[in-house]
């Protein structure tokens, strides 16, 4: 099993299991020197931390990252960057069912399939949204990173449970519980969530992300893309079921003359009128704003009985799912769709 993105300069490996003694990431190929700020990447990695709020796991970790190797003194030392997350709130009993009968919309069924009766099957095991904390490490630190560059990486929650947050995304809304522009809308969105939670269900919703600073002239055509790296790597997150760039899939319902982002020149620069195109033309930065969005389905781990089969007798069972999960996952992937992205950026602008 391997979980490792090979970029044209950087190497990342994410490892562990949900509920493991530790989880953690190896990123080899960073430059020597670059600034580590660890508390502002523990509050980076806060946004994302379970057991923090009403509409998230009551499973609570700290998450605090040990650097075993590659920094020194505040700064990357040029040797592979190696930190590790301890796992302090395990409860693999909860889990005890699944090796013979597997939760529907997990990764429980195929897992089996390739690893047979020796994969870790607890909390999704290797499979689990848990191994975005190691990947927000690795982002958070290239966050920094940009941010010396005058690049920034910011998202927010665009739709939850069918609901959209209207505002301008014109500013960052980290520093905000629940990040969205409208409140009201956000309001609405985690009602809608405690609503969901009440009846034995979940929501899913859409995360927005926005690139800005980046310069034109970043990237490749065809397989080397923005598009294609950045796709790859929020496909990582393990609830992201489809990313669209600009205006996306709606591109398809729009004529040639509605969707060409017509050229200008602002202030002695090359721009665009509009921005459909999200910031990026044949692979390659234009120098917009960049713009994607993913859409992430709905937790899988619902409190409903479900329809499910024993493996063993291969016969239908009724599953009910134990354990401590989000009735939406959005909130808490909002920080995971930001570091896939910066790493991702980082990785073709050096």
């Amino acid at each position: 099993m391997s979980s490792s993105f090979a970029g044209q300069k950087l190497c990342l490996t994410i490892f562990g299991q949900s509920h493991s003694e530790a989880i953690g990431m190896t990123l080899d190929g960073l430059p020597a020197g670059i600034p580590v700020d660890t508390d502002a990447l523990q509050s980076f990695l806060n946004r994302r931390a379970p057991g923090r709020n009403d509409w998230s796991t009551p499973r609570r970790e700290e998450d605090r990252p040990e650097f075993i190797c590659g920094l020194r003194d505040g700064f990357t030392c040029g040797a592979p960057l190696t930190a590790i997350i301890h796992n302090t709130n395990t409860r693999p009993k909860d889990y005890s069912k699944l090796k013979i009968t597997p939760r529907p919309g997990h990764a429980d069924y195929t897992a089996e399939l390739k690893f047979g009766g020796f994969q870790d099957f607890s909390g999704g095991g290797h499979f689990s949204g848990r191994l975005t904390a190691p990947l927000c490490v690795a982002g958070g630190l290239l966050k920094q990173a940009l941010a010396a560059r005058g690049v920034t990486v910011d998202a927010r929650i665009a739709e939850i449970a069918g609901i959209r947050d209207e505002g301008a995304f014109d500013a960052s809304v980290a520093e905000k519980p629940f990040p969205v522009v409208d409140d009201a809308a956000g309001e609405r969105m985690l009602l809608a969530i405690q609503t969901a939670r009440a009846e034995g269900d979940s929501v899913g919703g859409v995360v927005e992300c926005v690139v800005r600073g980046l310069p034109a002239g970043i990237g490749s055509p065809m397989f080397d893309g923005l598009e294609n790296q950045i796709a790859r790597l929020v496909f990582a997150v393990p609830a992201v079921k489809g990313v669209e760039f600009g205006a996306g899939f709606e591109a398809a319902r729009m004529r040639g003359s509605e969707h060409n982002d017509a050229f200008c020149v602002r202030d002695g620069r090359v721009e665009t009128v509009t921005n459909h195109a999200g910031g990026i033309l044949g692979g390659i930065s234009n120098g917009m704003p960049l713009l994607f969005r993913a859409a992430v389905k709905p937790t899988p781990s619902i409190a409903r009985a479900q329809q499910s089969v024993n493996l063993e007798t291969l016969s239908e069972e009724t599953l009910t799912v134990e354990g401590r999960h989000d009735p939406c996952i959005v909130p808490r992937a909002v920080p995971a769709i930001e570091a896939a992205a910066a790493i991702a950026v980082y990785d073709m602008i050096i």
